[in-house]
């Protein structure tokens, strides 16, 4: 094949992804950078290390994070399938590893070490199952006998367990949200949504009972609306000190002292490190750029005629839009605290490739149009 031809492949191939979408993503991901590199000093001095060790190890993830995502941008939606099939076997199967040879930080086994590299197999899990339950529930609509809903409950049932024995109760809401939209956009009956409802509150209510670090946080969360700040998570007192005083414009990049106070400063609590030294202003851009993302891509959604991409799109949003709400909620103490990272944001590799997968995805299924309602 010539220069030209492929330089017009890769020209025709751009056109066709959603410009909106590529600029957004673009934005967060130099957010990401600036921040996480805003933060790395703070982290490396608890932990011992060189100033930058953290934002190094960041640099790391991200040349196979654009590898995927843009690799993702030219698969067929056969093939879009296969490997989020794939994928998600096999981190299912890595997930059962962890529960026995896994890497144990804080009372949890989540984490695989490789060569020096912490991977977390649960994160690739959110943006699989969003694509295979979408599979299962568009099958289940246009195919007879197959029952879509029991499938995509099985696999959401699994998964739940196993993120249940980790534990890891912020993946298994994230993954639970998932299901629950997707099942909504493909019209679940108006009888199962009393009974959705209440497994949700018995989930919650489960959780809640019989993990002792959810409770406590949950209660102290309560505490502080009902007046007792005394029992607010260290945290989350400090960020909302931050917050209060960041002013318009912030300290300036690298004048900031939260980053050295708090433990989880470049990961669940970034935004109070990007409000400290960049103001209320950029923060508030940030903010901004996930709700244009959140809000193009459902539009791009509702003018596509193919169940399985709207269904698979929806559920891969709802996993960037859950992040985000949890992650700043728990920050300005709108919600219980969960360690759950920003997307594109918080430091974190296997956070990082498992968005730009997610993405990636998002691009392809949004830039495929037909007037088919099928699931090719």
């Amino acid at each position: 094949m010539s220069v030209t031809k492929i330089r017009t492949f890769f020209e025709v191939h751009y056109r066709s992804l959603d410009k909106g979408l590529l600029r957004g993503m673009f934005v967060l991901m130099l957010f990401g950078v600036f921040l996480t590199f805003a933060a790395s000093p703070g982290a490396a001095e608890r932990t011992g290390t060189e100033s930058f060790h953290f934002i190094k190890k960041q640099l790391i993830f991200f040349p196979p994070m654009i590898l995927v995502l843009f690799f993702m941008t030219f698969l067929p939606l056969k093939w879009i399938r296969i490997v989020c099939f794939g994928l998600l076997f096999a981190s299912l199967i890595a997930m059962v590893y962890v529960l026995f040879f896994g890497v144990e930080i804080k009372g949890a086994r989540r984490w695989i070490n490789l060569g020096g590299l912490g991977v977390q197999p649960s994160e690739f899990v959110k943006p699989t199952f969003a694509v295979i339950c979408a599979w299962f529930l568009a099958s289940g609509r246009l195919i007879r006998r197959f029952h879509g809903y029991i499938a995509s409950f099985v696999l959401w049932a699994l998964i739940s367990v196993l993120l249940y024995c980790q534990p890891d109760n912020g993946m298994l809401f994230t993954v639970t949200a998932i299901f629950c939209v997707e099942l909504f956009v493909a019209g679940i009956p108006i009888k199962l949504v009393g009974i959705l409802i209440a497994a949700l509150a018995g989930l919650v209510c489960f959780v809640y009972r019989f993990q002792s670090h959810v409770q406590m946080r949950i209660d102290s969360f309560f505490n502080s609306l009902f007046g007792s700040g005394a029992d607010t998570a260290y945290q989350v007192r400090k960020s909302m000190e931050t917050l209060h005083n960041a002013g318009w414009l912030g300290k300036g990049p690298g004048e900031g002292i939260v980053k050295y106070e708090l433990p989880d400063a470049h990961t669940d609590f970034i935004i109070a490190v990007a409000a400290e030294e960049f103001g209320f202003f950029l923060t508030m851009l940030l903010v901004g750029v996930f709700c244009f993302v959140i809000l193009r891509g459902f539009v791009l959604i509702r003018r596509e005629n193919n169940y399985f991409c709207q269904i698979a799109v929806a559920g891969l949003l709802t996993q960037i839009a859950f992040q985000a709400i949890v992650n700043m909620g728990s920050t300005l103490n709108l919600l219980p605290t969960k360690g759950m990272t920003l997307p594109f944001i918080s430091y974190g590799g296997s956070s990082l490739v498992s968005v730009g997968l997610a993405f990636g995805i998002i691009l392809r299924l949004t830039r495929y149009h037909t007037l088919s309602r099928g699931l090719e």
